[in-house]
């Protein structure tokens, strides 16, 4: 943990921590301003979760193989400015009385597409930064920056929202991602892009190309579909979560803040201690044990109630749930870009983050339309309960050992 990974790793990471530690101080702002401002209800805000992502991950379905052939370094600031603009765009609507549900939408869409891009680009970098066991370092720094920002950034956020609103949280996202393109801009080594005559044929490394390399490796598979899933059914859960402390359990905003903000000094432990795990253990085992306990945590907030004990008892799970993807998450990365070739890693880091968002959208209209009929709770509880069985999806230790399949010059795994 203490490996010294260069200049550039450090203004990239410094990027990647302004841009996170924004995002968390404006964590629950756009259901907040649909709750509060536009006096949405529990559908119309897992609706405007789900929207957003679903239309950002169609549209990032070509992004991938777009990314893959330009230099990473200017594909990651254009995203920056992006979304730099699409959130600004709020507080001024707002200010001028013109903030529409429909403007959320959009702005969602945009910074979702945007944050695909960016993710690709990063994801490409990193690996042409960083090798070896360096890459696990890395990811353990960002993952231990991105719960440390979850921490701070949503107590934080609530207080200015009790004092502001929350529409205020959006302008302070909207500058951490200027300052994240000022942090990238100052990165002076060597870039990485894929040159046109080594794609092959464009019907195979194109859209779809990341898709299939992803499905020809069992490890990468297996990963992909667990990964998938447990997001999409955390995230489901996200919205209704929202709607159940602030809306039914009338927490205040401090208080949603502090829910969330307090368990993710676990992520930040996990996270420190995912290199030395795997170092004793492997990383097999490590994968393994942090994955089916992240899967096991989440069924305790079927015991959410109102009051302090239910403010208690989100903490309490959410720590547990969070510590484990702490640990899990340096892991499951590091295993993802070790096994996808660098002129690849692009395009299937796309598709990852492209399908992951779709299948939490499906997820969360789902969930909504079920809070609809039963309940917040009820949903949330049904959630977890589909969650214990996600660990059937993990690689098997015969998988994680076997070398990764050939990469055929049309830029797919060998048959």
């Amino acid at each position: 943990m203490r490996a010294r990974l260069g200049r550039d790793f450090g203004l990239l990471w410094s990027a990647y921590a302004v841009s996170t530690y924004g995002t968390w101080i404006a964590f629950g702002a756009f259901p907040l301003i649909a709750v509060r401002v536009l006096h949405a209800s529990a559908f119309a805000v897992a609706l405007l979760e789900a929207a957003g992502l679903a239309v950002a991950a169609v549209v990032a379905f070509s992004l991938g193989p777009w990314v893959e052939h330009r230099a990473k370094r200017p594909v990651m600031i254009a995203t920056d400015l992006v979304r730099f603009a699409a959130m600004a765009s709020l507080p001024l609507a707002h200010a001028f009385g013109v903030l529409t549900y429909a403007q959320l939408l959009v702005v969602s869409v945009v910074s979702g597409t945007a944050g695909i891009a960016f993710t690709a680009a990063s994801g490409a970098h990193l690996k042409h930064l960083l090798r070896g066991e360096h890459l696990l370092v890395a990811n353990g720094r960002f993952e231990g920056t991105s719960w440390v920002a979850t921490a701070a950034g949503p107590p934080l956020g609530g207080a200015l929202i009790g004092l502001l609103g929350p529409v205020v949280t959006v302008m302070a996202d909207a500058l951490s991602y200027l300052l994240s393109a000022l942090a990238v801009l100052r990165v002076r080594g060597g870039d990485v892009a894929v040159p046109r005559d080594r794609a092959g044929d464009p019907r195979r490394s194109g859209v779809l190309g990341g898709w299939r390399f992803i499905l020809r490796d069992r490890v990468l598979r297996r990963l992909f579909l667990n990964s998938v899933l447990v997001g999409g059914l955390i995230m489901a859960t996200a919205p209704l979560l929202a709607v159940l402390l602030l809306d039914r359990y009338h927490y205040p905003a401090w208080q949603y803040g502090l829910a969330f903000g307090v368990p993710a000094l676990g992520g930040f432990v996990g996270a420190r201690l995912s290199p030395r795990l795997v170092n004793r253990y492997g990383r097999y085992r490590v994968m393994t044990v942090s994955g089916r306990l992240r899967a096991l945590f989440p069924l305790g907030l079927a015991l959410v109630g109102p009051g302090v004990p239910g403010l208690l008892t989100v903490i309490v799970v959410e720590g547990l749930l969070i510590t484990c993807m702490g640990v899990f998450n340096p892991v499951h990365a590091t295993e993802r870009l070790r096994r996808t070739p660098a002129d690849h890693t692009a395009r299937v880091l796309a598709t990852w983050s492209a399908v992951g968002k779709l299948v939490q959208a499906g997820l969360m209209v789902g969930w909504g339309v079920l809070a609809t009929l039963t309940g917040p709770l009820a949903a949330i509880t049904l959630s977890g309960v589909f969650l214990l069985a996600t660990p059937l999806l993990l690689p098997t230790r015969a998988d994680v050992s076997a070398p990764r399949p050939a990469v055929a010059p049309g830029g797919l795994p060998a048959r």
